[in-house]
């Protein structure tokens, strides 16, 4: 019985994965921002690290959130853009 459940939730898990986008654009006031999912997906292997609640949409995410969450993240691992002009392209 555990093996079913554990199959089943892993099947549900890679279907939450296998549906989301590849790439996101996210308008904002000084230029958009393309956000590369599948690249996250791959490099961080951990959603809970951003969707604190499983895989779908990030509560509360806005501007404030994403500063926070993203450029604190980029700037925790040393990796990726941190300046604006980095993420928002006009």
């Amino acid at each position: 019985m555990k093996k079913i459940i554990a199959a089943t939730a892993l099947v549900i898990f890679a279907a939450g994965a296998a549906m989301a986008a590849d790439t996101m654009t996210f308008p904002a006031k000084n230029g958009n921002i393309t956000f590369d999912h599948k690249k996250h997906q791959e490099t961080l292997k951990d959603c809970k690290i951003c969707h604190e609640k499983g895989p779908g949409k990030i509560e509360g995410f806005g501007k404030d959130k994403a500063h926070k969450l993203c450029k604190g993240c980029h700037e925790e691992k040393k990796a990726g853009p941190t300046k604006c002009g980095e993420c928002h392209k006009k």
